[in-house]
């Protein structure tokens, strides 16, 4: 059984920040749960343009408002407490982030804990 506290991600490899965000990697590929749980917080006015190309990612809003775009259709949908989005094909995306929003999210396969974003967005 793996037990963890977001507070014993702190300072860790699990502790992924950038500009208006912050994200703790509760999980990681050494734990061999072949998945990656994630605790991110988004802040006001956060936009990025991601591409998980080497992972499937599925997200949750539990707090805030915000919208997530699918880059090559255009699609615009809402994201609020409640809202699921998941990036089953590898799909280009946009999240912008109205309020403070909190996300959890998976990663298949798990992520090592080291990954940062390209420049183009990937991870």
């Amino acid at each position: 059984m793996i037990i963890r506290r977001k507070g014993d991600i702190v300072g860790t490899k699990g502790d992924a920040s950038g500009k208006l965000w912050h994200s703790f990697r509760l999980l990681h590929k050494e734990d061999g749960m072949q998945v990656t749980l994630t605790d991110s917080i988004l802040e006001a006015g956060f936009e990025m343009q991601l591409w998980q190309k080497n992972h499937l990612e599925a997200c949750y809003c539990i707090e805030g408002e915000g919208t997530v775009e699918e880059v090559d259709s255009g699609t615009i949908q809402e994201i609020r407490p409640g809202t699921l989005y998941a990036m089953n094909n590898h799909d280009r995306h946009r999240i912008k982030a109205k309020t403070q929003m909190r996300i959890l999210c998976t990663f298949y396969p798990a992520l090592t804990g080291h990954e940062t974003h390209d420049s183009d967005g990937s991870l």
